[in-house]
Order: structure tokens, then C-alpha cells, then sequence
């Protein structure tokens, strides 16, 4: 039998240089003396089960606090010490540790304090006794501790725990003896008696209690990480990686903070207080403690986050919830590039360790590659969905095909070239489970298509042929059925369905003939090394529908295109009189703006410029007549009628200025000059219809409204305003806009005056006192004007030059009443003012 003495055989294994020393031992070794070597081994083994069966208990920690906290009671009912504490030594973190109870039913605290500072870690460092008769007068005493806690240490006793080859497990510490009187070498003398015992437990306990922690965190490290890898979906994984964080670190709170380099700002999504949706919550990437880490990319361990000025509190003020400690980590992908910032906030018991640290950066680290292959996988996502939507909106006919030519995809356009109605989802099902996997010539039979897909699939080439004829019938056997396709031969006199020609043909009068004209497109479509992987077939309805629509998409905005073609092919052709309202701009100072321009700048500008003014026009239902150079003529209210015409055109002006606004601060930031624009609005009515020659023909409108909409944005240059309204125009929305009455004028080329309205702003936007006391000053001054009193005109058009200096309108009636009071008006003069230039 083994003896205690007993060399541990395990332990003579375990050495590198004895392999094979069991098997020489037992070569020749008797029966007996076999079966005392399998006794032993057998209960070396059955020792390490029990401390592997420990190590694996879950109360360990729970039994470690236990003997500390008896031993601390006793080592102080034997020395007599009115406290007593007992640090474990970490050697690897270099600090020193204990659990402090709270109270009854509460978690015991882990304190820790670093090695080499104060008492207890002069003590640690050195492996001295230190016996401190007088605390106070001690440098290496840390007085703070009792002001924080009103205790008054004056003596202390601090003695070091070695194992058997010296080194300090544990350091006890014990304050102010009982009897008043200071520690002395028989109370050290009596702690030496049991030191080594207490030592060796607790290097035991403390050995175990690190393997189970690591065990511990490692076994919730794999089970976090796995989680990790059961989702693709961005949200999902967020969530994820967020509870995973905060079951590892037992903390109370954790949330993942995703990077946004183009806005510079950190985002993360949280469940609503009903938690049945989503909320997103986004920082400035350089505020608070998660903008440090985004900005630094180093970890955060604070243990008193009220104390680190970085820390933002008004969050817990708002919700009353009180934030103790903090974590906070970067996370990084697969290149080392920074993509989010992971944040725990109050670990259930003590603070955040350095251990802690060392899992969550582990963590992070899988982390980093599953939000990484989540946001991989949702851009392919978007963009396969953004490649559909695409697909679908085309107007064109697109077909996608394989190395065969068979189709992969054909888009709701290309179904409709083709006769399908598409009235419902089941409709586009029935064609396209027809349509995908056939040849692409089989059921499009448009000249040479074979070829020359099969030229772009073989050998990359790209082809454009123009004016190309398709020819297919289509076969309803019952109104309510699902037409199918049907393939003509060469003279259309036989259709095939769907070009099966074993099928029964069909004459050319049992089908519904569709013929389209073309142009055709075939290019392959390449993979990222530049080798074919299939056929795209585009093909474009040039038929004179189209054409039509498409002229008139360049006019109207589609919704009122529509519904001009729904009225019939002769609907523009015919004249006819209406109501209206025209809208009239022009650039102010145009050929100064670009006499210094190169040509190609000069277009430049002008399509950037109607680009957007365009816009306006749409946004209100408005008709682009015509561009004149750099002017713009729109029409409300033809072709098709238009009720609220000339608030609609009102409306369309106010858009132009402010869409003039941004486009210049673009300008501005280019280094570019401003751009002014006038505008004249006049509502009345015109002739409109298709107007021209044989070989072009244009829809206008022609009359009196258009005539006077250009003399009024002519006007806007003398008044000095951007847009001016007819009195017609005013009326039919006086009640809807703030208008200065400008002046009552007779337009060059007319008999009859007209009042012109300046247009300030919707009645929505208040104006200002000093505006409105203006435009009260204007009005007395315009009255008194009108009514020949030109002394008290001056006098109120100085007035309301005071407030606005730069008025043109102002400066033009004060020279004209100070003209008439010189040289007074003719007798039955009616205010209005001749204007002698368009």
C-alpha cells in the first residue's frame, strides 16, 4: 500500500523527462505490488475528482467568503483587535482583494486595493510584519479612510500570510487593540503559531476559488459567443449581443453602440417601454463616456460613476435610476476598425474587475465578426432588394438569363410588352412560372436575338439594335381566365402557346394580336473578375404611346400625364379656351452672370437651375410650357382643368424662392456668384392646343394672361421685389397670402390698367411689427399719392424709407410724388403710371 510519504506518482507522470518510467516500473514488478500501485494512483485520482467536483461547485465562492469571514472573527477575538480585515494577494493583477459584508440578506462587497499602497500593500510587497503604534504619524497610512467613515485607527497590526515557498497569499490587518494599548511582539509571536495553517488554507481555497471563476467566465464566455453565431439579422444580433454582455458581466444594464462615420455619431436600438417595437437612440461620437472610448478606442473601467467628470447624470435625474460603476469597450471587425462601443453599467455585486476586462475582451472580439457578418449580410440584403425594386421600377422591358439563355428573371414591365395584365400577384405567378427557365428567343421573337445573346454570352460583345418589331398574340379562352402567350411562325399566321410547338396551333383570328416597336439591347452580365455569368436583354417600347407619354412626362408630372392619355390621342390637338394661371420667371442679370462663362459652364448652370425649379412646377400640378434662354413659362389649369389654379401657381412661386435659397447656398459654399430671379403671375384666359407646323408641333397656351405674366416679371425688376401678382390673380386668393398693392399701372401694349400685388408670404407665416407698420405706412403713402396730395405722400414714403432704405418701390414713388408736386398731373389724373418697357 501507498504510504503518505508516498512520492505522488501523478506528479512523477506529469514530468517531461519520466515518459515511459511507468511502464519500466511495472514491467517486473510482482502482483501484489501492482495492485498497491493501482491503490495508489486510483486515490491520487479520486483526490483530483474531488477537487475538479469542487472547483465545479457553485457554492465555492460562497465557502471561500465563509472562511474568511470566520477567520477574520477569530484572528480578532485571539489578538483582541477592534477590526479586522484579511486581503488575498492577486499576483497576476498585482492587487490585493476581500469581500466585506454588507449586512443581512446582501452580497458581500470585493474591495480591491493595488499592491505596494498603504499598510496592507507595503506589507504584501515586502512580505514584512509591520507593527504601527501610531497610525497617524505612519506615511504609508491612509487617513482618508477614516474621515470618509468617522473611525479613528490608532494602532495597527499588519502581517503577512506565506505558503511553504514564501510567497504572501494573504496580509492581515487589525485596528486599535481593545485595551487601548498598541500591538506588541507577543501578539505577533501568538498570530505566528497558526500563520502557516491559515496560510495554506487559504492559498488552497483562493487556488480553487480562480479556477472556478475562470471556468466559470469561460464556460459563459462559449455559451455568450454561440449565442452569437444563431443570427444573421442586424437587430437581432444587436439584441443579442447586448444580453449576452450583460448575462456575462452580471451587470444591470448593457447596451452596443454602432459607429455612423458619416454623421459622427454613435446609434444603438432599445425596445419601447411596451417593448413590442424598437427605438433608435443616437450620440454625438465625442460626448460622454462612449464618445471618449469611440474617440480613443480604449477600454473604460470606472468604479464611481459620479465621480468621473466625463459622466453625463441628467439621464438618471430624468428616471431616478442611479448609475454605480460603468464598463465600456470598443469592438472592432475582422481589419481592426473600430465599429461600435459595448457599455455595462452596475455589475450586481462590487465593481467591474480587470478580469472582467479580460472576458468582455474576448467577447467583443466575436462580437466584432458577428455584427460584422450581420451588416455584411444586411447591405447584400438591401441590395438584392434594392436590385428588385430597381428591376421593377424600370420602364423598360428587362430580362436577366443564365449561360444558356434561359430566363432568371423578367420584370413587370417586360409582362406587359408582353400582354400580361398583371391585375393581380397570381397573374405575375402564372407568366413567370411559364416564363423563367425557357429561352429567351423562344418566347421573344424579335429578329437575330438568339445570335446575338449567345455573341454576349460567349464572347462579352454588346449589341443595340433599333426599331425592332415584336409580334405576339395573346389566348383567352374565357373573360375571367389568365390569357396565355402565344409565339407566331414566321408569317403570323400560326401563333404556338407559349411557343411550345407540339402544342395545338391556333389561327391568327382565334388570338389577339400585340405588335410593338423596339429597340433592343443585349449585354452580358459580368462577375467581379470580369468573366460572363449571364445575358441582359433590354428592350424599349418605342411604340407612339410612348412616345407620347414620354413628351409628356417632360411637361406635366406623370399623375397629370396619365391622365391626359386616359383622354384620348386628339385631346391635345384640338384648341380649346380656359381659365389659367401663368407663371412667368427669368434670371435677373443673366448675361453679366455668364458673359465670363465657358459654354459648357453656362449649361451647367441653367439645367442645375431649372432642375429645381422644375420641381416647383410639378409639386403644384403645374405644365411646363416652354424654356425661353434662361426664363421658365409654366401653366396651372391646362391641359387639364385645375380649380384653385392660381393658388396652386402661388404656391409654386413661394416653392421657387425657397428652393432659389438653397441652391444659392450651394453656390456660396462653391465660391459661386447668387442667383435673383423674378417671377410675374397673371390668372385669365388663354387658347391652349398643339401649335405648330406639320414637322413640329408644340402644346402652349397663347393670349392676354401670358402677355401680361411676362410684363409683370418684367416689373419686378423696377419695384425691386421677386414676385408680382396680377389684380385677377390676387382675388381668386387674397385671402390666402400677404401682398403689398405695388402700384395701379397701365403694361405696355394695353389700354387697360391693372393693380399689382408684391407676393410676401403665406397667411400661415406671421409677419413681424416692424413689416406690418411698413406695409401701414406704404398704404397711406400709396392713398395719399393716388389722391394727389403729393406734400403728405412725401412725407409718408420718407417715413417708410426710414425703415427700409433699400424699398425701390419706395424710391420710385417718392421721385415720382416729388416730380408731380413740381410739376403737378393733368386734371382727372387716376394714379395709374404708364409703363414704357416690357
Amino acid at each position: 500500500m501507498a504510504t503518505p510519504n508516498s512520492r505522488s506518482m501523478l506528479a512523477v507522470l506529469s514530468q517531461v523527462d519520466q515518459r515511459g518510467s511507468l511502464t519500466r516500473r511495472v514491467k517486473d514488478l510482482p502482483a501484489p505490488q501492482f495492485v498497491d500501485l493501482l491503490q495508489q494512483i486510483t486515490s491520487e485520482f479520486e483526490h483530483f475528482l474531488k477537487a475538479i467536483d469542487m472547483i465545479n461547485n457553485e457554492a465555492l465562492e460562497t465557502m471561500l467568503e465563509q472562511i474568511l469571514e470566520a477567520f477574520t472573527l477569530k484572528i480578532g477575538q485571539i489578538l483582541q483587535a477592534e477590526r479586522t480585515t484579511i486581503f488575498m494577494v492577486d499576483h497576476n493583477k498585482h492587487e490585493l482583494w476581500s469581500k466585506i459584508a454588507q449586512g443581512d440578506n446582501e452580497e458581500a462587497l470585493e474591495i480591491r486595493v493595488p499592491m505596494g499602497k498603504g499598510i496592507a500593500g507595503y506589507v504584501a510587497d515586502t512580505g514584512e510584519y509591520l507593527n504601527v503604534p501610531d497610525a497617524y504619524a505612519d506615511e504609508r497610512f491612509d487617513s482618508t479612510v477614516d474621515q470618509r467613515t468617522g473611525y479613528r485607527t490608532r494602532h495597527i497590526l499588519c502581517m503577512p500570510l506565506s505558503n511553504k515557498h514564501g510567497q504572501v497569499v494573504a496580509v492581515v490587518q487589525l485596528l486599535n487593540k481593545l485595551s487601548g494599548l498598541p500591538f506588541d511582539h507577543e501578539d505577533e509571536q501568538r498570530f505566528r503559531e497558526y500563520a502557516s495553517h491559515i496560510a495554506v488554507i487559504l492559498e488552497s481555497c483562493n487556488s480553487f476559488y480562480i479556477a472556478a471563476r475562470n471556468q466559470k467566465g469561460v464556460s459563459a464566455l462559449l455559451t455568450a459567443i454561440s449565442s452569437l453565431e444563431q443570427s444573421l439579422d442586424l437587430e437581432k444580433t444587436l439584441q443579442s449581443v447586448m444580453a449576452e454582455a450583460r448575462k456575462l458581466m452580471q451587470a444591470d444594464r448593457s447596451t452596443l453602440w454602432l459607429v455612423d462615420d458619416e454623421r459622427r455619431e454613435l446609434w444603438s436600438k432599445v425596445k419601447s417601454a411596451d417593448g413590442q417595437s424598437m427605438i433608435e437612440l443616437r450620440l454625438p461620437m465625442d460626448k460622454g463616456i462612449v464618445g471618449y472610448v469611440a474617440n480613443t478606442e480604449e477600454p473604460l473601467n470606472i468604479p464611481n460613476a459620479y465621480e468621473d467628470p466625463r459622466f453625463d447624470r441628467s439621464s438618471d435625474e430624468r428616471t431616478g435610476y442611479q448609475t454605480r460603476n460603468i464598463l465600456c469597450m470598443p469592438v472592432k471587425d475582422s481589419n481592426n476598425r473600430l465599429i461600435g462601443v459595448t457599455q455595462l453599467i452596475n455589475k450586481h455585486q462590487g465593481n467591474f474587475t480587470s478580469y472582467d476586462e479580460e472576458f468582455m475582451r474576448a467577447f467583443n472580439i466575436q462580437a466584432g465578426i458577428a455584427l460584422e457578418n450581420a451588416t455584411l449580410f444586411e447591405k447584400v440584403l438591401l441590395e438584392k432588394q434594392y436590385q428588385k425594386d430597381m428591376l421593377q421600377s424600370l420602364s423598360d422591358a428587362v430580362i436577366s438569363t443564365d449561360m444558356d439563355g434561359c430566363i432568371v428573371t423578367i420584370n413587370d414591365a417586360a409582362l406587359e410588352l408582353l400582354g400580361c395584365a398583371l391585375s393581380d400577384e397570381g397573374d405575375r405567378e402564372h407568366w413567370q412560372q411559364q416564363l423563367l427557365g425557357r429561352r429567351v428567343w423562344e418566347v421573344i421573337p424579335i429578329e437575330a436575338i438568339q445570335f446575338r445573346l449567345n455573341d454576349s454570352l460567349t464572347h462579352g460583345a454588346k449589341h443595340y439594335v433599333p426599331e425592332q418589331t415584336l409580334r405576339v398574340g395573346l389566348i383567352t379562352a374565357a373573360p375571367d381566365q389568365v390569357a396565355l402567350l402565344a409565339i407566331p411562325d414566321a408569317d403570323s399566321q400560326r401563333f404556338w402557346p407559349w411557343g411550345t410547338l407540339t402544342a395545338e396551333a391556333y389561327s391568327r383570328e382565334q388570338v389577339t394580336l400585340l405588335e410593338r416597336s423596339l429597340n433592343l439591347t443585349v449585354n452580358p452580365l459580368t462577375n467581379p473578375e470580369g468573366g460572363v455569368r449571364g445575358g441582359l436583354v433590354v428592350l424599349e417600347d418605342i411604340s407612339q404611346e410612348k412616345r407620347i407619354k414620354t413628351t409628356l412626362y417632360r411637361y406635366m408630372t406623370p399623375n397629370v400625364a396619365e391622365r391626359v392619355m386616359a383622354l384620348g390621342d386628339d385631346h391635345l390637338m384640338k384648341g380649346e379656351r380656359r381659365e389659367v394661371t401663368v407663371l412667368f420667371s427669368d434670371i435677373r442679370g443673366y448675361t453679366t452672370l455668364t458673359e465670363n462663362l465657358e459654354a459648357d459652364k453656362v449649361v451647367e448652370l441653367l439645367n442645375a437651375y431649372f432642375e429645381t425649379m422644375v420641381e416647383a412646377v410639378f409639386n403644384w400640378e403645374g405644365t411646363l410650357d416652354k424654356f425661353i434662354g434662361d426664363a421658365l413659362m409654366a401653366v396651372f389649369g391646362a391641359p387639364l382643368p385645375l380649380q384653385n389654379h392660381a393658388w396652386a401657381a402661388v404656391q409654386s412661386a413661394l416653392d421657387m424662392r425657397q428652393r432659389l435659397a438653397a441652391f444659392n447656398c450651394d453656390r456660396i459654399r462653391q465660391q459661386q456668384p447668387k442667383i435673383h430671379i423674378g417671377i410675374g403671375i397673371s390668372s385669365g384666359e388663354v387658347v391652349s392646343g398643339n401649335i405648330g407646323s406639320h414637322r413640329k408641333m408644340e402644346y402652349t397656351v397663347i393670349g392676354d394672361g401670358v402677355n401680361l405674366s411676362a410684363r409683370l416679371e418684367g416689373a419686378t425688376k423696377e419695384y425691386g421685389c421677386d414676385i408680382v401678382l396680377s389684380e385677377h390673380t390676387y382675388e381668386l386668393c387674397k385671402d390666402q397670402i400677404w401682398v403689398r398693392e405695388l402700384d395701379r399701372t397701365r403694361v405696355k401694349g394695353k389700354m387697360r390698367p391693372v393693380n399689382l400685388y408684391e407676393l410676401i408670404a403665406h397667411r400661415d407665416d406671421p409677419l413681424d411689427a416692424t413689416t406690418r407698420e411698413f406695409l401701414d405706412i406704404y398704404r397711406q403713402a400709396r392713398r395719399a399719392y393716388t389722391d394727389m396730395c403729393f406734400p403728405e405722400a412725401i412725407q409718408l414714403f420718407q417715413a417708410a424709407a426710414q425703415l427700409r432704405p433699400t424699398d425701390r418701390a419706395v424710391a420710385v414713388h417718392l421721385n415720382r410724388a416729388q416730380a408731380y408736386l413740381r410739376t403737378p398731373p393733368p386734371e382727372g389724373w387716376d394714379g395709374v403710371h404708364v409703363m414704357t418697357s416690357k
